[in-house]
């Protein structure tokens, strides 16, 4: 079988695993939707793959569809979940989709806010029209016209569900900072040091703190409200763990952290951050979330 599409075929899985990770809010999802979109890429005859003008507009819609079809069925499936669900967390863009970053910095900030953890939970609150035609307009620059041949919507249907999206989005976060990553050291300081007075002080007064073991590993079911409630659970598991390793990371493209156990990741920390206070902290433990850093 030959594919004069073949270079042209292959070089799209960046863009297509870009776009179902944000989609999804998964790492393991959107390598299967890629995988099954090139699958029916294979399934047309030679005569069809030779009609197609742009190969590259052909996957994208195929695997649109399929993230479409999944995010429909994502609210049975979580209900079957254990505990609170959070988006799988990713390593630094090098690690996880293999090869160099983004040439110009500003692509590199564009893409890593859009992958930040407080955008992608955003993002899973939508319905699922709002948040393909928002990720395929706003992060990926398709007219709302090619998005509404994709969601079956009309191109002005498609503009007010980015719209309504992007009114959700106003509260996410800027692109990474010094100020973030010294207020993630300082965290990650306090809490070697079980230093409670300096964790609530780091911590806004009305942060939430959600973790996500997906019954697979220890954590706390419910969200923990409150900045000093969550400083002093934080000193509990500091306490029970005396042997865990706290490291720095780059988690969604913004500052984080990472638990070592035995040289083993078991835990990434993503953290949301407003006026160099904590608001938010997602602690993920579900070691089915963890392969992207595992293996890196």
């Amino acid at each position: 079988m030959t594919d004069p599409h073949l270079r042209a075929v292959i070089s799209e899985r960046r863009q297509l695993i870009n776009l179902a990770y944000r989609l999804l809010g998964s790492l393991a999802e959107a390598e299967d939707v890629v995988q099954e979109t090139y699958a029916r890429w294979y399934a047309l005859s030679e005569p069809q793959r030779r009609e197609v003008a742009t190969p590259g507009a052909w996957l994208t819609t195929v695997a649109s569809r399929i993230c479409l079809d999944l995010l429909g069925s994502a609210r049975a499936r979580r209900e079957r979940y254990v505990g609170e669900w959070i988006p799988e967390p990713v390593p630094d863009r090098a690690d996880w989709l293999g090869g160099p970053a983004p040439a110009d910095p500003a692509d590199r900030v564009t893409l890593d806010e859009s992958i930040s953890m407080a955008f992608l939970v955003v993002l899973d609150a939508m319905t699922p029209a709002e948040r393909v035609s928002f990720v395929l307009h706003d992060v990926f620059r398709y007219s709302f016209a090619e998005v509404a041949g994709i969601v079956g919507r009309t191109p002005a249907a498609c503009r007010q569900l980015a719209s309504s999206a992007r009114r959700r989005l106003r509260t996410a976060p800027g692109p990474a900072t010094p100020q973030r990553a010294q207020v993630v050291r300082d965290f990650k300081r306090a809490w070697e040091t079980r230093d409670i007075e300096a964790l609530i002080g780091l911590l806004d007064p009305h942060a939430t703190a959600t973790a996500d073991s997906g019954g697979l590993a220890p954590a706390f079911l419910h969200p923990i409200d409150g900045g000093e409630q969550i400083a002093r659970t934080w000193i509990e598991i500091a306490a029970r763990a005396p042997e865990v390793t706290l490291v720095e990371r780059t988690v969604n493209g913004q500052p984080g952290l990472v638990a070592q156990q035995n040289g083993a990741i078991v835990s990434v920390y993503a953290f949301d951050i407003a006026d160099d206070r904590i608001t938010r902290i997602w602690a993920i433990r579900n070691p089915d979330k963890l392969r992207a850093w595992i293996t890196d």
